[in-house]
């Protein structure tokens, strides 16, 4: 409004100019130039200052968003290698245990092998006297019952008078040889001490071959009695040495699997300990740079600021010399002040309707960091570019922009009533599914703790990748506004010093002038000394601003230079990040698959529910703000840019009033 009244005072003085320019009138009108330029150098710097406020803001924002997201990393890490370190300890321990017991099993198989091996060699060794025996039995009853028959030895076996004489004298008689004959006497003495001992011989052997031939078959049944037993006696020892070892053996084949899973799951963990342990090194590195980043950004920002603060005061103390330089001029000059005026641009005072635009572009964005809200950032820019770019009417701007906030408030809106019901079906689908995976889940926990776990480190790494190529892309963005700044700033020094060489050189000429005429006409002295002396303060004003204005260029292409050069580091460096990380998710992408082809045929009715149960998550959970704080915040954003509408609307009828009133005072 100030800007407007002061458009209107300059436009009464245009009407009262009448006279031809001379030089004093030349100092005049390029001192008011050079304040108009300063004026609008200063909106310049203001919008590049608030583009880099913003830069900064922004920045800020994404290297906090980091921190926060490397330290849950960090925990998340330091409690993976925990949980790692105690399944190490666990496993190690069982690995133990199993060792223990398969070398107890191992040891309890060989004693009882070398126990059969004894007892087999027991039994051949018996075997094989019984079968002896019985073949010497055999052979012995066969030569009985031949002589019985009417042989030689007949006699002698009838006058024995007993069964060990009768052997004998089948001996003598050489009917058996005399191994076999004491075999049999040691067998029938042996028979003998079984009996009652004091049974007369004559009442047990009737000194008669019958008598004989039936102790022999009585040592013969006995003998092959023994030989049955002694073989089913070893047949059952067999079989329960066979039994004894199946069972050994089956043990210590199950303590050999169940040590082989332990060793398996050791490993395992030792492999993701390391994994975690890496990681969790580069984490802490990178949350540490983001960290220093962080305070040197900030450190920067505030430099920048007061950097920005020195120039606006500058800018102020400069327009304040020449508006007093100007003042002594007219003062010095009388009348031809009034006249100098009428070189003031009455069609500056459009420039109240950008000030109307600007404000409510700022009144947005202020909105739009309030309330975090990237639409409304959004919305700001795109104020912002029908502002900087529109070649419509002040009023198609102003149309064009009150337009832009109605439909974000209609959008929101719409968007408000959509979240309701969307509130609604998610928590109903929700609990369905939720019980749904829950019957589903149990028989596949192991696995599926494993996989979820490796898949939540490949999904962070994605994100991860994902987040570093944005900000890889944000940073070409800014350096393509930074360059997109500088060349508008450099073309702008080309324009502004050729137009204050051009001063300097006209108040040159206009000293010249003057001197020239003053020497040659002797009328040198009283205002034509004034007059000459404030052109030399002008002549030395417009050197000093020409040099500062070449100095400013110089410093601001060097600050340039070097934030480019930075630029190019963080550039490298978060590519190598990429790569590392992109490498590191794929490896663990492909464990998943690994893995998940084991537990394919358990999970083939499970995988339908989780499917559906993740895009319901990412639909309804995955949210930084809860539904009461997105309804709140919309509502605020609604207000706010009601509000923004009325100022506008308000301001639009203020300039368009300011306006009317001018036309009319000039009719």
């Amino acid at each position: 409004m100030k800007f407007v009244q002061t458009a209107v005072a300059a436009a009464g003085l245009i009407a009262a100019n009448a006279s031809t320019a001379s030089p004093i009138e030349k100092v005049i009108q390029m001192i008011a130039d050079l304040e108009t330029k300063l004026i609008d150098e200063g909106k310049a710097a203001q919008k590049t200052y608030d583009e880099y406020a913003e830069w900064c803001e922004e920045a800020s924002k994404n290297l906090m968003f980091e921190i926060k997201t490397g330290k849950s990393q960090v925990q998340s890490l330091k409690a993976t290698i925990a949980d790692d370190s105690a399944n190490i300890e666990a496993q190690t321990g069982k690995i133990e245990e199993f060792a223990g017991e398969i070398a107890t099993d191992e040891a309890d198989l060989k004693a009882a092998t070398t126990i059969r091996e004894k007892e087999a060699a027991d039994f051949s060794a018996k075997e094989t006297d019984l079968v002896e025996t019985i073949d010497t039995l055999e052979r012995a009853i066969g030569i009985i019952e031949k002589e019985m028959k009417g042989g030689a030895a007949m006699v002698q076996m009838t006058q024995a008078g007993g069964v060990v004489n009768a052997l004998s004298a089948m001996v003598t008689a050489q009917s058996i040889s005399v191994i076999d004959g004491k075999k049999l006497m040691a067998l029938v003495q042996n028979a003998d001490s079984d009996d009652d001992a004091g049974a007369p011989a004559a009442e047990v052997y009737q000194s008669q071959s019958g008598g004989v031939l039936d102790t022999l078959n009585d040592l013969l049944g006995k003998a092959q009695d023994e030989l049955e037993a002694a073989r089913t006696e070893e047949q059952s020892n067999i079989n329960n040495f066979q039994m004894l070892k199946q069972s050994l053996t089956d043990e210590i084949l199950f303590a050999n699997k169940e040590m082989k899973e332990a060793k398996q799951s050791k490993a395992g963990s030792e492999e993701s300990k390391a994994t975690a342990e890496g990681d969790l090194d580069v984490t802490s590195k990178d949350l540490s740079q983001d960290v220093t980043d962080l305070g040197s950004l900030h450190h920067d920002c505030m430099t920048k600021a007061n950097d920005f603060e020195a120039e606006v005061t500058s800018r102020g103390e400069e327009l304040k010399a020449l508006a007093t330089a100007k003042k002594i001029i007219v003062e010095a000059t009388s009348g031809a002040a009034a006249q100098q005026y009428g070189f003031l641009q009455i069609s500056k005072i459009s420039t109240s309707a950008d000030l109307a635009n600007f404000e409510a572009v700022r009144f947005v964005k202020t909105l739009a960091r309030k309330t975090n809200s990237p639409a409304l950032a959004q919305l700001a820019s795109r104020m912002a570019s029908v502002v900087h770019f529109s070649t419509g009417s002040k009023d198609d701007i102003f149309t064009k922009i009150k337009g832009l906030i109605g439909d974000m408030i209609a959008k929101l809106e719409s968007e408000g009533e959509a979240d309701a019901t969307e509130k609604a079906f998610c928590d109903k689908e929700l609990a369905e599914t939720n019980l749904k995976k829950d019957d589903k889940t149990g028989t596949i926990e192991s696995l599926t703790a494993k996989i979820d776990k490796q898949t939540a480190q490949a999904a962070t790494l994605r994100n991860e990748v994902a987040q570093l190529q944005a900000e890889l892309s944000d940073l070409s963005k800014s350096q393509a506004e930074s360059d997109k700044i500088r060349a508008e700033e450099h073309a702008e020094w080309e324009v502004n010093s050729a137009e204050m060489e051009k001063g300097l050189n006209g108040v040159k000429l206009a000293l010249k002038v003057l001197n020239e005429y003053y020497a040659a006409s002797g009328k040198s002295g009283g205002a034509s000394s004034g007059i000459i002396g404030l052109l030399e303060v002008c002549e030395s004003d417009f050197s000093k601003s020409l040099s500062e204005m070449n100095a400013n260029e110089e410093t601001a292409q060097a600050e340039m230079d070097a934030w480019t050069k930075e630029n190019e580091i963080t550039r490298v460096t978060k590519e190598q990040d990429v790569k590392y990380k992109s490498k590191e998710a794929t490896g663990l992408e492909q464990s998943v698959s690994e893995l998940s082809s084991d537990k394919a045929a358990e999970e083939t009715e499970l995988s339908a529910v989780n499917d559906y149960l993740k895009q319901l998550e990412g639909r309804c959970i995955a949210k930084a703000e809860s539904y009461s704080e997105r309804k709140q915040r919309r509502a605020d954003e609604i207000a706010g840019l009601k509000e923004a509408l009325t100022i506008l609307e308000n301001e639009t009828a203020f300039i368009q009033k300011s306006h009317h009133r001018f036309l009319r005072s000039h009719n």
